[in-house]
């Protein structure tokens, strides 16, 4: 315990405070002077910072001690499972369906679905490994600090916050078009048009914001309240489901199939690029992993039942709007509504309209919980200010993540349209699934201390030939409508796993629950992400480029230094106390001896 009630890491245990030291209370930032200092040395520790890998131990005892008190591990499978569900059903198959079925693939939107799906369930497995081992709430940045070090888990966090902002913008303008369908109106009735700005920024969205309000304070409140209500959503949810499927089909027209892959082969895996954000928040489960009570068992039920159950919905949701309307005539706002009134069940609008706005609040909350534990983990190493990582006493939330998490989250809902928020947000997602696929091939394959030389290099070797071999598909897929490139490329992905899996033994096995097919599935993960990357429209990266060069400008700056300074002052608490710990040993042992002398010379 420090001065006026601080402790180590700079949180208070008052509670929440906006005092400097709060922010910034590392010794880089006391004066102007050790700042400028610090700023000299920055390439040092940039370099330090790169290389250095965290624990799993680290993770699980000392990260968790910076925020003041413990989370409550009040979840089980069954939590999870539900959590799952509620986090992914949500706007991406109730809006990005018909917006991507007529616009870019046609009926062939189920084989959409399916592709992401897969995909997704590959990540999925990845993350299990992680969660079940490091149960933390840093989900995914906690993995890539353990295994490729902090520079590579700052970026990925940084587009871990940008996921979870935009889905969640996304998400909230998504519930105000679907209570404007539930009250018999337009959505843009419900938002302020400003006429002289640009129409992708100036349908401007009050309701969302009212929504977020709600959620945040649901969020706050408590864990264990937030999955009951979840679990009671979701279940209405999926009854919903339940009656669209059997309503729908009993209006379908197979004529509305006839022309199956209007946009051919390429609009499927388009579409599947941008329709992974249908899948985003199953991630989010992985960061309750701390407020879990069995992490082995419980986790991967929950992340693998849930996920099985949603692509099962989504296959035969996108099913049944094509063979209801034809794709042509498909809503993009409000498709399942608006088909039912095309087939002369006008009633059942109002049905489906409910049944999406139970779907999206689920997906706010479980978003909300997840990102506030992304932010809290993140904080907790200093690379964002440690006040986000308080966790309020009473409730056993993180209070501040929260709070100003759905703040952000509130602004960009106010004034993004929905098409530049999906693009943007399967980027970010993408590239953060395929980190965590390969994150999960060097924590099997090398371990320090363990692995020799020799088998480090078969390793970057092979390591390379998957990623270049997947990026050269992906480019070779986006640019050209030949066969040559795959004839060049996929034999080298090929050679890429199949040597890691002959040749480089593995230096670490898991202890409880592991990825099967190791390293053919995680590969299979990095080279379908980032092939579907490749389906993703330019203006999606500039953006994807700006947001990254924010996020390098603020480390160099600020959050180099913070999470330098805090890494070595634990360092040396460390080396302190493993030297105390020796010397005690030392002076157990000269007690023992000079027992011994006595015992003898008697």
């Amino acid at each position: 315990m420090g001065r006026d009630g601080e402790i180590d890491g700079g949180v208070r245990r008052r509670g929440c405070t906006f005092r400097r030291n709060d922010f910034f209370p590392e010794e880089s930032f006391k004066s102007w002077g050790n700042y400028a200092r610090a700023v000299l040395e920055t390439p040092w520790r940039l370099k330090d910072r790169v290389v250095t890998r965290s624990e799993d131990q680290t993770e699980l005892v000392e990260m968790k001690a910076r925020s003041n008190h413990e989370m409550k591990k009040t979840l089980n499978w069954w939590d999870l499972m539900w959590f799952g569900i509620g986090a992914v059903i949500g706007s991406g198959i109730f809006v990005l369906t018909g917006l991507e079925a007529r616009t870019a693939v046609g009926p062939a939107v189920v084989l959409s679905y399916v592709v992401s799906g897969v995909s997704a369930l590959f990540s999925v497995f990845c993350y299990t490994e992680f969660a079940v081992e490091i149960p933390v709430a840093g989900g995914s940045f906690a993995y890539l600090r353990v295994e490729l070090g902090d520079f590579v888990a700052y970026i990925a966090a940084g587009n871990i916050l940008l996921e979870y902002v935009i889905g969640g913008a996304a998400v909230a303008r998504s519930w105000t078009s679907y209570f404007a369908t539930l009250c018999g109106k337009h959505p843009d009735d419900f938002r302020i048009i400003a006429h002289n700005m640009n129409p992708n920024y100036g349908h401007l969205d009050p309701i969302a914001i009212g929504v977020l309000i709600a959620i945040t304070i649901l969020a706050v409140y408590s864990t264990k309240g937030s999955s009951i209500f979840n679990f009671i959503a979701t279940i209405f949810h999926l009854i919903v489901i339940v009656f669209i499927i059997i309503a729908g089909l009993t209006k379908a027209n197979t004529e509305n199939y006839a022309n199956f892959t209007p946009f051919g082969v390429r609009g499927v895996f388009k579409a599947s690029a941008v329709l992974f954000f249908a899948y985003v928040g199953f991630d989010a489960v992985s960061t309750m992993a701390e407020e879990t009570k069995n992490p082995a068992r419980d986790i991967p039920i929950g992340l693998v039942g849930s996920m099985v159950i949603t692509t099962l919905a989504y296959c035969l949701l996108a099913v049944t709007l094509c063979l209801m309307q034809n794709y042509t005539d498909i809503d993009k706002d409000a498709p399942y509504s608006v088909a039912f009134s095309a087939v002369g069940m006008d009633w059942a609008k109002y049905i489906v309209a409910f049944g999406a706005l139970k779907g999206m609040t689920t997906v706010l909350l479980v978003s909300a919980v997840g990102q506030a534990r992304y932010l809290t983990h993140i904080a907790r190493t200093h690379m964002m200010p440690p006040w986000f990582a308080h966790v309020d006493e009473r409730t056993g939330t993180p209070m501040n993540a929260t709070i100003s998490m759905l703040a952000a989250t509130a602004v960009i809902a106010f004034f993004t349209d929905l098409g530049i928020l999906s693009n943007l947000l399967s980027i970010s997602t993408l590239f953060i699934f395929m980190l965590v696929a390969l994150a999960l091939l060097v924590r099997r394959y090398y371990s320090s201390g363990l692995t020799t030389k020799e088998n480090q290099v078969k390793l970057i070797v092979c390591l390379m030939l998957i990623l270049g071999s997947s990026c050269a598909i992906s480019a070779y897929w986006a640019s050209s409508d030949g066969w040559v490139g795959y004839a060049v490329s996929v034999p080298l992905w090929i050679l890429g796993t199949g040597g890691l899996w002959l040749f480089v033994p593995q230096a670490k096995q898991p202890k409880l629950w592991g990825v099967p097919l190791v390293p053919w599935l995680p590969s299979l993960s990095i080279a379908i992400n980032i092939f579907l990357l490749g389906s993703i429209d330019k203006d999606s990266f500039i953006r994807f480029g700006v947001w990254t060069g924010f996020l390098l400008v603020y480390y160099v700056l600020l959050g180099l230094h913070a999470s330098y300074d805090t890494a070595k002052v634990f360092e040396s608490k460390k080396s302190s106390v493993d030297v105390d710990k020796q010397w005690n040993k030392v002076e157990e042992g000269a007690k023992g001896e000079v027992s011994l002398t006595a015992v003898s010379n008697d």
